[in-house]
């Protein structure tokens, strides 16, 4: 348990340098831009885990970016210490939540906030006043800064420059819609706006929100615009999933979270609910609405007919559209060399079991005997009601597992006897009658005896 312990804390590390240094792969920076953000990066604060720490240089960021680029994010994981378990002073866990405390409470000294948590035994080791002040303006946790960065805190607009640089995603709730089979559900719409011309890029209504549903606006924007940099979302559970998270790096979107309880920074996808909510539903004949595809095809004429070419006063007057191909010769295309179906498949992993199978959702699907005891990765299309499914181990693929057929295999031919048994191939044929009279015969002659 400890190992694995030691194993979320490295990968939590990993997370943190891949969220520094993601922003700095955008293939649209160039050399003076990126030496630019890099600088500015290096000027942050951050909360850096198992760290009490809040800076980091620039030849820190620039070490980051290179190990990245040459081993991908493997390359990112911090290296197991030889010191480990020696004690140095203050635990990250102690200094945390005494960086944590102050962080709260600007207010609050640095000592007066130790002797505090020492006193609530939510600190256990004494150190002096030097090291304590040592660690305090090292992690540029300062009474003054403290005190700064809580009169200061703010939202910032920001807007970027080419089309898909930044994506944000949002879903909105909306009334119910016939389902087919009498019942009325509510129809959530699920939106992708390009953050630099407000052109809706991708757009369905289903009845529920749902990762897959994500997952299908990311490919379908890939295949029919180009490379996405950068999409911003929500903390809702469509935008948290592992599977989608590992596809996303292995594209090189990333991923970037608002924070909760802080809409503000998705306001231009709000924003387009609200004219959804005025212009589309509002005007809408609901009883009209037969189906769930009734309502989309419905929303599309609506979004390409007025909503793409009307003035954005955002925009400066123009309409999604024109900003659009204003800027589309800045647009990067999927690398053709990319196959997305196989990417976007969704992974998981089994251990073979003795008679060469495994299990997944329900169905038992067979698999070369070699792997036999092995654990295995699935590579599957979760949109697909039967999975095919793509198996590797070790780096290697084996193929397409099949699935089982029991009742084929009671037909199948078993060659080998175990030893002291009667093999029933070796009996002769012989009809039902004489068997059972001889089995009869038998059995009198051990009644006689």
């Amino acid at each position: 348990m400890r190992e694995e312990e030691k194993e979320l804390k490295r990968q939590e590390i990993c997370e943190f340098r891949y969220g520094v240094i993601a922003e700095l792969t955008n293939p649209y920076l160039s050399h003076g831009e990126l030496k630019s953000l890099i600088r500015e990066k290096a000027l942050r604060e951050y909360d850096i885990p198992c760290s009490g720490k809040t800076g980091i240089t620039e030849a820190c960021i620039r070490r980051w970016l290179w190990n990245y680029r040459k081993y991908g994010k493997s390359g990112l994981l911090p290296r197991v210490r030889k010191d480990n378990g020696v004690s140095r002073k203050l635990t990250p866990r102690e200094t945390s939540l005494l960086l944590d405390y102050l962080e709260k409470k600007p207010q609050v000294t640095a000592t007066a906030a130790y002797k505090l948590l020492k006193k609530n035994g939510q600190i256990n080791t004494d150190i002096s006043s030097s090291t304590l002040s040592r660690i305090i303006v090292a992690s540029g946790f300062r009474r003054e800064q403290r005190l700064n960065r809580h009169h200061n805190s703010r939202n910032l607009k920001f807007e970027f420059f080419s089309p898909l640089e930044c994506v944000q995603a949002d879903c909105m709730h909306g009334f119910p819609v016939p389902d087919g089979s009498g019942k009325k559900l509510k129809a959530i719409l699920m939106a992708f706006i390009d953050d630099t011309t407000r052109r809706i890029v991708y757009a369905k209504f289903s009845y529920q929100e749902h990762s897959l549903l994500f997952e299908e606006g990311i490919k379908h924007i890939l295949q029919a615009h180009g490379r996405i940099i950068r999409l911003y979302v929500d903390n809702g559970s469509p935008f948290v999933s592992r599977q989608t998270k590992r596809i996303l790096d292995i594209l090189g979107i990333l991923l970037s979270h608002s924070k909760p309880g802080r809409p503000a920074g998705r306001g231009k996808v709000e924003r387009f609910f609200r004219t959804v909510r005025d212009c589309f539903l509002r005007p809408l004949d609901k009883e009209s609405i037969k189906s769930l595809g009734d309502l989309n095809t419905r929303f599309r004429t609506w979004l390409e007919g007025e909503y793409h070419r009307n003035p954005h006063r955002g925009l400066n007057g123009k309409t999604p559209l024109e900003a659009w191909l204003a800027k589309s010769k800045y647009i990067i295309p999927l690398n053709p060399n990319i196959n997305l179906d196989r990417v976007t498949m969704h992974e998981d992993k089994r251990k073979v079991y003795k008679d060469s199978t495994i299990t997944l959702h329900g169905t038992l699907y067979e698999v070369p005997s070699i792997l036999i005891g092995k654990t295995v990765k699935l590579h599957f299309n979760p949109h697909q009601k039967i999975k095919i499914l793509i198996i590797s181990c070790d780096g290697k693929e084996y193929g397409e597992a099949k699935i089982v057929d029991t009742y084929a295999n009671t037909k199948v031919k078993r060659s080998e006897t175990v030893k002291g048994e009667l093999n029933c191939a070796d009996i002769q044929p012989r009809d039902s009658i004489n068997a059972a009279l001889s089995a009869s015969r038998i059995e009198l002659q051990g009644g006689v005896e």
